[in-house]
């Protein structure tokens, strides 16, 4: 089973410091916190970016050139379509590149589950064995288990599979339970959800 949301179904909240805003597309509860969560950033400005204790972030630009992350130890450049992995306890301040952007963020507990992120771009399909699996169409003709998949759409779900087109591409966050084979694996680079959304079959 699987389950399709489309973008007027994230959940929206600007940041407290007025230098972005957050789409929330799903997380696993776990008591009064939270195991992982999946997000959409609009990143409007310079500024500093929230800690997250005890928590390892994985932060993908999938529009504009790329954003700058400075702490003390350090810059990190996150760059289009490039994963960047770091720490939820890492105290950052970003710099954009160019102007706005914005960023599919994975954050997870990485003492409780294992989670990737890839850059998938077409013609490739993807049977995706086991596992939660999610897919973030960025462009182009996607279909999921059978349904087409509208850009900026995300479909997520257990044992699912994903064909893309010759100009399609897209984000594959998934929760490492089982492997993801891809029949053109060199289209696929790179370093997972209980959601609303609209069951199918």
């Amino acid at each position: 089973m699987f389950h399709i949301l489309n973008p007027d179904e994230f959940q929206t909240n600007p940041w407290k410091n007025g230098g972005g805003v957050t789409h929330e597309i799903a997380r696993h509860a776990v008591g009064e916190g939270w195991q992982w969560r999946i997000s959409i950033a609009e990143v409007g400005g310079d500024g500093p970016f929230s800690l997250f204790p005890g928590m390892t972030r994985i932060l993908t630009v999938i529009d504009g050139a790329g954003i700058d992350l400075l702490s003390a130890g350090g810059v990190l450049e996150a760059r289009l379509h490039q994963p960047v992995p770091f720490s939820g306890d890492l105290d950052v301040t970003a710099r954009l590149v160019g102007g706005p952007v914005r960023n599919l963020n994975l954050i997870y507990d990485a003492n409780a589950v294992e989670a990737t992120v890839e850059v998938v771009f077409g013609p490739a399909t993807l049977i995706c064995a086991a596992g939660t699996v999610g897919f973030l169409c960025l462009s182009g003709a996607v279909i999921v288990s059978g349904d087409g998949l509208p850009t900026g759409a995300f479909a997520f779900g257990t044992g699912i599979d994903i064909a893309l087109a010759a100009d399609a591409a897209g984000l594959l966050p998934r929760r490492a339970a089982g492997p993801v084979s891809a029949a053109r694996p060199e289209h696929a680079r790179g370093v997972q959800p209980e959601l609303p959304g609209r069951p199918r079959r």
